[in-house]
């Protein structure tokens, strides 16, 4: 039995959950999405020609989970 890294209760067996693995794993996937979806979307380039409620959805995807 072991404490498991990432939600620190007791494991039945010498490793982390799964499911707190596949947790953290998905976490991380979307904080590197969140992080490159300004690059993807060529947002540097001008948000002119982008409407309101897309601008709105943006701004939105790309805050921290903590603000």
């Amino acid at each position: 039995m072991k404490i498991c890294g990432v939600c620190k209760k007791i494991s039945g067996t010498d490793n982390d959950h799964l499911d707190c693995l596949q947790k953290q794993k998905v976490e991380l996937e979307n904080e590197d999405f969140k992080s490159k979806i300004a690059e993807q979307l060529e947002l540097s380039t001008g948000t002119q020609d982008l409407g309101v409620e897309v601008k709105a959805i943006l701004e939105h995807l790309s805050k921290n989970k903590d603000e």
